[in-house]
């Protein structure tokens, strides 16, 4: 049956990209995305968009109103609180949940220069006894927390342009010396050059994987000879009727196989 009752989670790339495969089979479903950004991301997208954080209660009352029979989670990879949310209401409602764990290349990064931890506290940490200048690849949705806890460095930012994005990050104080509004994707090349034209003495990053253009943020700080902190991704708890799938393909034709065309 290809009736909409499928409800994907993400206004990642990874998310875009499957939701085109999806129409390209002419798979209904609905997009459900965080932000305005989010939203921007969907743009030109077949399936009907719903724009706004839910609570479990939410979501599990939006689910019974559409009448919802499978979950995709296609959230950010450090994205738990959404995760952990997904997870409680395909419990409450019993129905299946597929997620897609995006592929980890953290296991082949070893370099003396390459710092690994599972906490901003512990990120925060290690960057105190380093560089001056510290630059966050690490979005804009922990930034306070990450400026707390750097108590004086100068801490720079590279976030999404956006009204909302640049409007908190000078509500935190930042100047427009510190701010980088740029959208990826990123080469390594552009990285290094990036690094060098903003002074990084020290780069603090997260494991997004390839399709978050990792190793291209890793690259060129071991070229420049620059530390770089990574934040592995927090672990994901899965239940009884959850598939998980590192494939993207993988992941479509579980969907396919489920809402044919009729």
């Amino acid at each position: 049956m290809n009736d909409g009752r499928l409800l994907i989670f993400g206004g990642t790339s990874d998310a875009r990209l499957l939701c085109e495969r999806l129409d390209a089979q002419g798979v209904r479903y609905r997009l459900s995305v965080a932000t305005a950004a989010g939203r921007q991301q969907a743009a030109g997208l077949q399936g009907e968009i719903r724009e706004g954080r839910m609570d479990a209660q939410a979501m599990a009352e939006y689910c019974r109103c559409h009448g919802i029979r499978l979950l995709a989670d296609l959230s950010h990879p450090y994205a738990a609180v959404l995760s952990d949310t997904i997870l409680q209401v395909q419990r409450e409602l019993g129905i299946p949940l597929v997620r897609y764990n995006r592929p980890s290349d953290i296991d082949a990064v070893d370099n003396p220069l390459i710092y690994k931890t599972d906490s901003i506290d512990s990120a925060c940490e290690i960057a105190m006894t380093l560089g001056q200048r510290v630059l966050l690849t690490t979005g804009s949705k922990q930034l306070a927390d990450y400026i707390a806890r750097l108590p004086g460095k100068t801490v720079l930012a590279r976030v999404l342009p956006t009204q909302e994005v640049l409007a908190q990050c000078e509500s935190y104080g930042m100047t427009i010396d510190q701010i980088f509004a740029l959208k990826g994707p990123f080469s390594a090349e552009f990285n290094e050059a990036f690094y060098r034209y903003c002074g990084a003495d020290v780069v603090i990053t997260k494991e997004s994987g390839t399709q978050g253009g990792f190793s291209e943020k890793v690259a060129p700080c071991l070229a420049l000879g620059i530390p770089c902190i990574v934040v592995v991704r927090p672990q994901t708890r899965v239940s009884g009727d959850v598939t998980e799938l590192q494939d993207l393909c993988g992941v479509e034709q579980y969907l396919t196989s489920r809402f044919s065309v009729c």
